[in-house]
């Protein structure tokens, strides 16, 4: 075991990384947006079903919405790493030379005299290394661990569908008088919690995060629950 095998490396890391922001995100769009829904819904005084209806209709749609984005995204993401390796795959093959001065540059970069950089693009060479040396570091990809939209679509879905269970199902459970303010207290408690993760996951102040999510989420819950209120005594 070397020094750093307990530290993790490497482009599939943060590839991984990202994809944990992604659902922490995901989950954070589905609770707010659901609550807020719901809860204009609630404020305008609408019967049990209709909260209910609106809420399902919310939670699928976003749902639906979310992973339809995703996969656009990552799909034009992908085209464009796919591009990339193919217009690297023959510059390689059609002007060895330039690419190969290209990546002592680059080794030289980092601190590598000359001599030392040109033994190992020649070392890289021997070892028929060449493409997935220019991709990392001249393009930043890895060539074995491109972006799968599909991977990242699903997973949207399943983050945003976790995140609006959370005021979907306590607007079930609660009793139609209390139903603002157990969405409310559950969908608050929530934000805290994705506020912390995505903190942690970023090494960032967590107390700050969970502020900015609660108090942003409280404000936007009376927005729409005052609206709720006013064109349902209107409408009513």
């Amino acid at each position: 075991m070397t020094l750093h095998d307990n530290e993790p490396h490497g482009a599939s890391h943060n590839a991984r990384l990202n994809s944990l922001r992604a659902g922490v995100l995901g989950a954070n769009d589905g609770i707010v947006s659901v609550a807020a829904l719901v809860l204009g819904v609630v404020g305008s005084g609408a019967s049990a079903s209709a909260i209910l209806t609106a809420g399902l209709a919310a939670t699928v749609s976003g749902a639906a919405s979310m992973a339809l984005g995703e996969y656009v995204s990552v799909s034009a993401q992908r085209d464009s790493e796919r591009m990339m390796i193919a217009k690297e795959t023959r510059e390689l093959a059609e002007l060895p030379e330039p690419e190969h001065e290209e990546l002592v540059s680059m080794l030289s970069s980092y601190g590598m005299n000359t001599t030392t950089a040109e033994t190992a693009a020649q070392e890289i060479a021997a070892k028929d290394r060449l493409l997935e040396a220019h991709l990392r570091l001249e393009m930043g990809i890895d060539g074995e661990d491109l972006t799968n939209p599909w991977h990242a679509a699903f997973w949207s879905a399943v983050s945003f569908l976790a995140g609006a269970a959370l005021p979907l199902v306590s607007v079930f459970f609660a009793p139609m008088e209390m139903a603002a303010v157990v969405v409310a207290i559950i969908t608050l408690v929530a934000l805290a919690v994705t506020g912390y993760v995505s903190a942690r996951l970023a090494n960032t102040d967590a107390t700050h995060s969970m502020l900015r999510l609660v108090l942003g989420g409280a404000l936007g819950l009376a927005i729409t629950y005052g609206i709720g209120v006013a064109f349902g005594g209107v409408i009513g």
